[in-house]
């Protein structure tokens, strides 16, 4: 049976800051992200199943991304822990969804990320094969499994 790939596309709002850059993406900015998320896997041969002729069913990717990152990103100030300003939580509400994270939110770092968040959560005999994330409609960066296998 062939190996076939799966892709499902996200969106969500997200702002953040590259502190230390030398460009204005230094302030605190936003982006509508389009996020797509790529798996390969063999369909189900089990004429039983309910997922039979498929390798997973939309829904339960659509599940997996949005529970793992989607809910968790989306309208979020996103900033790296280390530089960002100590006042800032002490925004409260102004600010919402303040996300701390533990690495520069570029879109290269926030797909290593999400590859990481999606690699444990897939079902048994699906295999994350690629992720693209759409920062702005002319720019977008790529993260591959077979770039990232260990050597």
């Amino acid at each position: 049976m062939s190996v076939i790939r799966l892709t499902k596309e996200f969106k969500f709002e997200m702002a953040h800051a590259l502190s230390g850059y030398d460009g204005p993406c230094r302030h605190i900015h936003g982006h509508s992200y389009e996020l797509l998320v790529t798996v390969t896997g063999r369909p189900v041969q089990d004429p039983g199943s309910p997922i039979f002729g498929m390798v997973m069913d939309f829904k339960e990717l659509k599940q997996i991304v949005r529970s793992r990152i989607v809910d968790e990103f989306d309208h979020s100030l996103v900033l790296c822990k280390v530089t960002a300003p100590e006042e800032i939580s002490s925004l409260g509400e102004f600010v919402g969804r303040l996300k701390l994270v533990d690495y520069q939110p570029s879109s290269e770092n926030l797909l290593c990320d999400f590859a990481e968040r999606l690699t444990g959560a897939l079902p048994d005999g699906i295999n994350l094969h690629s992720l693209k994330l759409r920062e702005t409609v002319t720019s977008y960066a790529e993260w591959y499994a077979e770039d990232n296998l260990s050597r």
